[in-house]
């Protein structure tokens, strides 16, 4: 049986280690391909450790975090701006882009996550798709004399 590490591990951690050690005891990985040469391990040192278990088991599945999925729509979303011809399809474009930002600013290193609620979510798109009305002409300043 593997050595138990020092460090506690988290539920999904230990149930995936109680299996893997099942398994090992039962002779259930001995002829796997690769067997006895080294792990190469991808770059997931900017990852929170509580969050990479659930990241790897997502993008074993397909699935890419949320920041990663964000970025794309928002690539997809300039492109599509740029080709745009109707003026109320750019602004609602542009107001989902400001808002990708604004969320993509919040997943930053060192940022709290940003969480929007929907109904304020829903008021601040309507508001930047809205058609830009003229502001109220200022009030004319009063002659001194």
């Amino acid at each position: 049986m593997a050595a138990k590490s020092e460090h506690r591990l988290g539920p999904l951690d230990a149930l995936a280690e109680r299996r893997i050690e099942d398994a090992i005891a039962r002779g259930e990985l001995d002829q796997l391909p690769g067997a006895g040469r080294p792990l190469v391990f991808e770059d997931d040192l900017l990852v929170p450790v509580e969050l990479r278990a659930a990241y790897r088991i997502l993008k074993n599945a397909g699935f890419v975090p949320p920041e990663v999925e964000s970025r794309r729509e928002l690539a997809a979303l300039e492109t599509e701006a740029l080709s745009a011809t109707d003026e109320a399809v750019v602004r609602r474009i542009r107001g989902r882009i400001a808002l990708l930002r604004l969320v993509l600013a919040g997943r930053g290193p060192g940022a709290g996550r940003v969480h929007i609620p929907a109904e304020y979510l829903a008021r601040f798109i309507e508001r930047v798709s809205a058609t830009p009305q003229t502001p109220p002409p200022l009030p004319a300043k009063a002659d001194p004399d």
